[in-house]
């Protein structure tokens, strides 16, 4: 956009030149100049911003996978900054929804439901979840208002539909640290373990995502083993790691 805008500045000089003479053929011109200047300015000042981040991403990459992050493509630069870092809850959400409509899943808006963000269906069943997706400060807990919305489409959904949470968890907290914190409070997985309702966080369904890509795993069976449990939660030691509190980031 900047760039555009120089290209407007540097063609209007062209045009003042052309078009007016004396003062103010150079009053524009200065003018056109000083703007070209100022925008060139900003212009490198978001590029810088934009390295710093990059280098950022790849320093946080690096010190939890223990490989080398220069392999990583700019497009998942930016689905791995949304899921971990999220800027909003309407970006994160976005994001969910790509990933889950690039395993295959079918997925859609929860029209028939206001108290549900996405409906996902594992292909060819007849098994749906109703997916929250959820963006923490700290831990995932009762006091998050999106609780309320997860309780009432559990008073709202049929019989073939599960709830399922995907939280992004300690946002504000760097990759290294997230091993040793808690990422759903003790409260929340008993409210959930009542309820049968699913949990996972958005760095796990990054990990997911990769793994199906490289033929790991069946993403379909292992959603329908959530699906099937009533235990999502008990599920993390039945999946050989799958689901422990901090995987290991998968890099392509």
């Amino acid at each position: 956009m900047l760039v555009l805008f120089q290209l407007f500045l540097a063609a209007f000089a062209i045009y003042s030149a052309a078009a007016h003479e004396g003062m103010t053929r150079l009053v524009l011109l200065l003018v056109s100049l000083i703007l070209m200047f100022i925008v060139g300015r900003l212009d490198r000042r978001e590029s810088e911003k934009e390295r710093a981040r990059k280098d950022f991403l790849k320093s946080e990459i690096d010190k939890i996978s223990q490989k080398d992050s220069t392999t990583i493509k700019d497009k998942d630069f930016f689905t791995i900054e949304t899921l971990l870092w999220p800027k909003n809850e309407l970006l994160l959400l976005d994001t969910v929804h790509a990933i889950f409509k690039d395993m295959g899943f079918q997925i859609s808006a929860g029209i028939h439901y206001q108290s549900v963000d996405r409906i996902v269906r594992i292909p060819e069943t007849k098994k749906f979840f109703g997916v929250q997706v959820m963006m923490c400060e700290r831990e995932a807990d009762r006091k998050h208002p999106k609780i309320n919305r997860v309780l009432q489409f559990e008073t709202e959904k049929k019989e073939n539909e599960k709830s399922l949470v995907i939280a992004s968890t300690h946002v504000r907290l760097p990759l290294s640290d997230r091993g040793q914190v808690s990422h759903i409070s003790r409260e929340l997985t008993d409210l959930f373990v009542q309820h049968n309702i699913g949990f996972i966080t958005a760095h796990h369904l990054y990990g997911l995502w990769q793994k199906m890509k490289r033929g790991e795993i069946d993403i379909f069976e292992f959603f329908r083993e959530i699906y099937s449990r009533e235990d999502v939660i008990s599920l993390q030691k039945g999946m050989g790691g799958l689901l422990s509190p901090m995987p290991e980031l998968p890099i392509q």
